[in-house]
């Protein structure tokens, strides 16, 4: 019960708080994924980017992986063009980097079943790359990734290293990637819908059921229980029983372990 009510906390926190990336939104072509995500009881995503092409400029002798000392000089979610990135080029004063990024989606689970079901979706989709990880809060992340990405180094200093021809060649392998990288995100709403989907929709379906039929509780004394099994059917005991089982496992974990398999078939 407290692992639930914790959840609950922190799915509220994460989707109240304001958006701190530098775009401040979520992109537009995996909106619908992240309100499906958000929308589901078990699930909220808490970072995301539906793949990028960018042009960085970096510190000259910096050797340590640089994120924070670096700026953007081009960025795009979409195909780019030759001129774009020669344009950035202009602007750079350090290490010019051109990138491609794929996509990527941080998703909180409420259960460790939970997660291993979305984690069999991405890899199924194409992102391979895919992981869980367990924090000592008990938070549990699923990470969507790929590893088909692209870094170029193209200036030092401020001074351009490459020809045009080669930024051309570059420019048409990232926008290739581009293109894998929208087809792997349509696959995994596919299969995303088809597996977790089905879950949400079954779910509501028992309550509603259970709603208009009601379930009646045995709480007979122990006298009147001789009474009535000697004039009780064994095959109606066997249904109550098998209710009282379906009723004490009918929870969203159980069901959506159980749909693992439906997702690779769908896929």
């Amino acid at each position: 019960m407290e692992a639930g009510n914790n959840f609950k906390q922190w799915k509220k926190q994460c989707l109240s708080k304001v958006d701190f990336s530098k775009k401040g939104s979520v992109d537009e072509d995996i909106k619908n994924i992240v309100s499906f995500i958000n929308d589901c009881h078990n699930y909220f995503t808490t970072s995301s980017c539906s793949g990028r092409i960018i042009l960085i400029n970096g510190e000259s002798d910096n050797t340590e992986v640089q994120k924070q000392n670096c700026s953007w000089l081009f960025v795009t979610h979409q195909k780019c063009q030759k001129e774009d990135v020669l344009a950035g080029l202009r602007k750079a004063c350090g290490d010019a980097v051109f990138k491609f990024e794929p996509f990527v989606l941080h998703v909180q689970c409420k259960q460790l079943e939970d997660a291993q079901l979305l984690h069999s979706v991405a890899v199924n989709s194409g992102f391979r790359n895919s992981g869980i990880t367990v924090g000592k809060k008990g938070k549990i992340i699923m990470a969507v990734r790929s590893t088909h990405c692209l870094e170029v180094p193209l200036s030092h200093k401020g001074q351009v290293l490459v020809q045009e021809e080669y930024i051309d060649y570059v420019v048409q392998v990232a926008n290739q990637k581009i293109e894998e990288n929208q087809k792997r995100i349509e696959r995994f709403h596919s299969c995303l819908l088809a597996a977790v989907g089905a879950g949400e929709t079954f779910n509501k379906g028992r309550v509603e059921e259970t709603k208009a039929e009601p379930v009646y509780t045995r709480r007979r004394k122990r006298g009147q229980e001789k009474t009535d099994s000697k004039n009780a059917s064994p095959v109606q005991d066997d249904v109550i029983l098998q209710n009282d089982v379906i009723l004490q496992n009918d929870d969203e974990d159980s069901l959506e372990s159980g749909l693992h398999l439906f997702c690779l078939e769908s896929c």
